[in-house]
């Protein structure tokens, strides 16, 4: 047993091979001879549980610990052999940045793709790694490490849940437009015509709630890309003034926040601002901090409309407004002469809180 390793305590395959194997044929030479630093980053390397490898010397001899023997694969025992060639088949791609790494410069990439012959045939694999240069004590770089870990499952999983959310995002076009021509073909004999027109908005702005999440994956969406979104519906954003620093929702919060703020332009265009020809509306918010916590407040301001009162009865839009984002925290309208307000307070942590969104 060499000396300078009689230190590795590990009964490991890697150690107990690395123990037992003829550097003496490699441009290491036998460890007896190795420099401290090799000894140190060997040891460092070969007890870690991340996989690693550690690549030394201008001929790029190779070490590597147990974690590493999934990224090789069929590869089979290159102990010893140089990086470059243990990977020759992405040399190309790979290379330059050890290159980088011998030249005194860490890189980082997560999900780099390679095509790469650890078996019979190629095999399309996807790594996260970092190569991060050596030193001897004299501050020169004398070899890399290379620290890594597969991803390949975790891309491939994300490619295939992007092909069958762009598949939900057109069946769930579908089934919106679908209901909107059962709403239109069973209500056609109503006589009530603008409440026929509300409800088919209302499902717009459904649907474009919907988009919102699908274009997330179901997990969130910001206030200011929920404002873009639902605002198409009533021509766009010219006539409101949108400000604060964007924030995360989750999907319920997403559905309520589009909902809401079709009710209030809908309003705004039938009896506030928007009726009117000079009339705008401003859209702000900003987080504040709370006795319990940080809360979002949102407002909502018309200006430049005409004179507005309270409503005579309150229908299913007032109550869907006063129930807030996410039925949470606090909501205040105000019906100015010189035009309607509203202002929302919701707790951060209620309305950013994961949900299950076949719940929602």
């Amino acid at each position: 047993m060499p000396d300078k390793l009689s230190f590795l305590a590990s009964g490991s395959p890697m150690v107990c091979r690395v123990k037992q194997f003829d550097w003496s044929r490699t441009p290491l030479g036998v460890p007896s001879g190795w420099p401290p630093e090799l000894v140190s980053a060997a040891a460092t390397m070969l007890e870690s549980r991340f996989p690693s490898a550690l690549v030394w010397g201008p001929e790029m001899t190779t070490l590597y610990n147990d974690a590493f023997l999934p990224i090789l694969g069929e590869k089979g025992d290159v102990l010893g052999q140089p990086f470059s060639e243990i990977w020759r088949e992405v040399w190309d791609d790979i290379g330059p940045i050890a290159e980088r790494a011998y030249a005194g410069e860490a890189t980082f990439i997560e999900d780099f793709p390679l095509t790469v012959m650890r078996s019979r045939y190629p095999e399309k694999a996807w790594f996260t790694f970092c190569y991060s240069p050596v030193r001897t004590a004299d501050g020169r770089v004398a070899g890399m490490l290379d620290t890594v870990v597969e991803t390949t499952q975790t891309v491939l999983a994300r490619q295939h849940s992007d092909v069958l959310n762009k598949e939900l995002v057109h069946r769930l076009k579908n089934t919106m437009s679908l209901v909107q021509s059962i709403a239109m073909q069973s209500l056609k004999t109503v006589d009530d015509r603008q409440t026929v027109d509300l409800f088919l908005r209302r499902i717009l702005a459904l649907g474009k709630a919907h988009d919102v999440l699908l274009q997330q994956n179901w997990e969130n969406g910001t206030i200011r890309h929920v404002i873009e979104q639902v605002l198409t519906l009533h021509g766009g954003l010219g006539r409101f003034q949108v400000s604060g620093e964007d924030v995360v929702l989750d999907s319920r919060a997403v559905l309520s926040l589009s909902l809401i703020l079709h009710e209030l332009a809908t309003n705004a265009a039938k009896y506030g601002a928007l009726s009117a020809a000079g009339g705008t509306v401003d859209i702000g918010w900003r987080i504040e901090p709370r006795e319990h916590g940080e809360v979002l407040c949102l407002w909502w301001r018309e200006r430049d409309g005409p004179p507005v009162s309270p409503p005579s009865r309150k229908g299913f839009g007032s109550r869907l407004i006063a129930m807030g984002l996410s039925g949470a925290g606090s909501v205040e309208t105000h019906y100015h002469p010189d035009g309607f307000e509203a202002d929302f307070c919701a707790p951060l942590k209620v309305i950013q809180a994961s949900g299950d969104p076949a719940n929602d």
